[in-house]
């Protein structure tokens, strides 16, 4: 089991399907209504943020890349 996985396992059914219908609308470039920012001092790193929960993707011509899902602390936006 990966450490997203794990992560996914510790939230509640309704906070876990939030955070999947979330994953899957970043995946599908559907970016309307949500709360995303480009990261200072990365040219292609992204943030979504749903509450406390921040979800940090890459970003490239051809690909969207999920790095991290967890909630908000002091490393968050640290890579």
């Amino acid at each position: 089991m990966d450490k997203l996985d794990k992560f996914l396992k510790k939230l509640s059914e309704k906070k876990r399907e939030e955070i999947e219908r979330l994953v899957m609308d970043i995946i599908n470039n559907r970016f309307d209504g949500l709360d995303c920012k480009k990261l200072k001092g990365a040219r292609d790193i992204f943030r979504v943020r749903k509450g406390d929960i921040r979800i940090l993707f890459k970003k490239t011509e051809r690909e969207i890349l999920i790095l991290s899902i967890e909630r908000r602390n002091d490393n968050s936006y640290r890579l």
